[in-house]
């Protein structure tokens, strides 16, 4: 069985085709700045070199027209025939409380994701639109919608919802959803292999550009940091993550900012960025630490104290835990991030390995053997999550 598995964002298209036989990638790639100056796409055949196309790509539909023609082609593709695509799972950001686990998408559902785009306007749409394409160039073909937030439905009330009027719940469904739900799911499922528990309670720390931390008892989500929108929670590359709401007010009141202006700086100035004045980016932030930038060291110990009072903060509502997970960018990559983290959770039982938390983007535990709490870093495969419900959902 072969799924393509595809990631619209705003200006942009991932995409994997997965051989689901054996799991294998066959062919991967990412279409780059869609309607902007500079657009282009890489494609990399597996076993093979990386191909880039530089040309203009006014929308999503050119976009998957292209990676169409690029698996099909004779020299750089993987299939000889649109029909041996037996279905296609996308990433869809939000399902809202309609969609509590993935779901192969018809007219109705396509309508429910339109309404749901309220709640996330630059996501959403583009997903939506990537449905769409792909039911127009491949008509019998089942589409797969899979969606951050379903891994989090499990949630009870007390934790999902906020302490405003009840009726802008049920008007509105002002509510914690939580997000990176793909991603959790897989290295906590993977973290409960690993454990040989599949009653563990388990911290995923999904550390990135946009970072999220999650509580799972038994395969199920209590509790997460994400909201009702991907701005809450820790500290991200341009996200402020929590902070007192009347903030909000009291610039707009000294700033004159407008809820577009306020909208902007929240999502897009803030975080690492906001702090450090250096970048988004941990990698150049860490540099500028270590060359003396006190705001660049700051902003480190702000993302580390951040991170910390979730993991606490879960390990106190679980009642204990039994491993803590760092996974994505920054969770998978970043040795020191993990080594300052791990040194403050001596008091739950982490016995660490510096030793073993030297490396980079592979699976390993970083505790020392017989560590009360182990610690593990797992690279995440979102796409490959996406794949085997589109599988489990199709076959």
């Amino acid at each position: 069985m072969k799924i393509l598995v595809l990631n619209c964002g705003s200006s942009s298209l991932k995409y994997q085709l997965f051989d689901m036989d054996n799991e294998s990638v066959m062919a991967k790639g990412l279409v780059d700045k869609i309607g902007l100056e500079g657009s282009e796409l890489a494609h990399t055949p597996e076993g093979r070199d990386k191909l880039t196309i530089k040309k203009d790509i006014p929308n999503h539909g050119v976009a998957i027209d292209l990676v169409v023609e690029l698996l099909l082609d004779k020299k750089n593709g993987v299939i000889a025939d649109l029909g041996e695509i037996d279905a296609v799972g996308h990433r869809v950001v939000h399902g809202g409380q309609t969609f509590s686990k993935s779901a192969i998408v018809d007219e109705k559902g396509l309508a429910e994701l339109e309404r749901l785009s309220e709640l996330a306007p630059l996501h959403n749409p583009p997903n939506v639109l990537g449905i769409r394409t792909c039911q127009e160039k491949m008509p019998d073909v089942p589409q797969v919608a899979v969606f951050d937030t379903s891994f989090h439905q499990t949630m009870p009330a007390s934790t999902y919802l906020y302490g405003i009027p009840y009726k802008f719940y049920e008007k509105y469904q002002v509510r914690r959803y939580g997000f990176h739900g793909t991603s959790h799911r897989f290295v906590s499922e993977r973290c409960a292999k690993l454990l040989g528990q599949d009653d563990a309670k388990i911290i995923t720390c999904h550390l990135g550009n946009g970072s999220s931390i999650a509580a799972v008892v038994a395969g199920k989500v209590l509790d997460t940091s994400m909201g009702f929108t991907p701005l809450e929670g820790l500290v991200m590359g341009t996200r402020s993550g929590d902070m007192d709401p009347a903030i909000v007010t009291y610039l707009m009141g000294k700033e004159g900012m407008d809820v577009k202006a306020m909208d902007a700086m929240l999502n897009k100035k803030s975080g690492l960025l906001g702090i450090s004045g250096v970048s988004p980016d941990m990698r150049y932030i860490e540099e500028a630490a270590n060359e003396g930038n006190e705001r660049a060291a700051v902003t480190l110990e702000v993302f580390k104290n951040r991170v910390l009072r979730y993991i606490g903060a879960y390990a106190a509502e679980m009642n204990g835990v039994d491993a803590i997970v760092f996974t994505a960018g920054i969770g998978e990559n970043a040795a020191a991030r993990r080594a300052e983290i791990c040194a403050n959770l001596t008091y739950l039982g982490v016995d660490f390995d510096d030793q073993a938390n030297d490396c980079r983007g592979k699976e390993v535990e970083i505790t020392k053997p017989g560590s009360k709490v182990k610690v593990f870093v797992i690279p995440t495969n979102e796409e490959l999550m996406i794949a085997r419900d589109t599988q489990a959902l199709t076959k």
